[in-house]
């Protein structure tokens, strides 16, 4: 069993500390009264950042018969079986549209881009990312480690950058 911290990439910071500090301010001054908004829309705003933050991505740890997805106080499971590859590809998720749901402090949900199709995302740095093909879907995910990620999926050959399984 080994885990990998998920690394926020520059983008992802940028993006989730301006949508913490506008809420944040956004519900303090509900609570004051300065921004026209009242204390309900202001407990609404500081919950927002709360809800959004349960869903963030920590790391991920690759086990022998699954791959978890860490939030702060739960998983997604990953079943290894049926993967067919992973492939540190570097920007995978370059060009994609969203086609579903998401996240504030990571980028979950669905997308579709020309060369994976439609796939599911848990990235927190689009830089590093890991495409998983299974039989039938596609998940794309970003640890810290992408080619010692990789190699942790395979029980013994295979190069550091593309696994078939």
């Amino acid at each position: 069993m080994k885990y990998y911290t998920a690394h926020w990439g520059v983008s992802l910071t940028i993006v989730s500390v301006l949508f913490t500090c506008a809420l944040f301010y956004g519900g303090f001054a509900g609570f004051a009264h300065e921004g026209g908004l009242t204390p309900s829309q202001g407990i609404a705003c500081l919950g927002l950042v709360l809800g959004c933050a349960l869903f963030t991505i920590c790391g991920y740890t690759v086990t022998p018969d699954a791959i978890l997805i860490h939030r702060p106080f739960w998983s997604t499971h990953l079943s290894r079986d049926g993967l067919r590859s992973a492939t540190f590809e570097p920007r995978a998720m370059r060009w994609s549209i969203r086609a579903g749901n998401g996240g504030v402090f990571s980028i979950t949900g669905l997308f579709w881009n020309k060369s994976l199709g439609l796939y599911r995302a848990f990235v927190t740095d689009g830089r590093q990312t890991v495409v998983l093909r299974y039989t039938g879907r596609t998940v794309v995910v970003s640890p810290s480690s992408p080619e010692e990620f990789v190699q942790a999926l395979v029980p013994t050959q295979a190069t550091s950058r593309s696994v078939g399984l």
